[in-house]
């Protein structure tokens, strides 16, 4: 039972575990926000490529209208079911003292 209720120690000492909850969810919130970004340029890159094929069936204006929608609805749908719930479920992995209990946060915890 006291095995449960240890709390796990950092490597990198005391001033480290409060840091690492929002270090942690700050980085993968940028570093998939870039990514993200990534994917939107790509999208419309996608659409003004092939603005020679769509042109006459919506316009010119349509077509861009359609990329930029297409571009910002990538972001939007990447950031809102991946990144938010992904950044939310590390924060409390590493607010809470014994999540899971198991071997594996053991051993992995301290070295975050």
């Amino acid at each position: 039972m006291e095995e449960n209720t240890k709390q796990l120690k950092s490597i990198w000492g005391k001033w480290w575990e409060q840091f690492r909850k929002w270090f942690y969810p700050s980085w993968l919130l940028y570093e998939t926000s870039i990514r993200f970004y990534d994917y939107t340029q790509s999208v419309h890159h996608y659409f003004t490529k092939q603005q020679d094929y769509t042109i006459s069936y919506i316009g010119e204006i349509g077509t861009q209208i359609l990329g930029i929608f297409c571009s910002v609805s990538t972001f939007i749908i990447c950031t809102a079911f991946l990144t938010v719930p992904t950044c939310f479920l590390l924060y409390k992995f590493f607010k809470i003292e014994n999540l899971t209990g198991t071997r594996f946060e053991e051993k992995i915890k301290p070295f975050f």
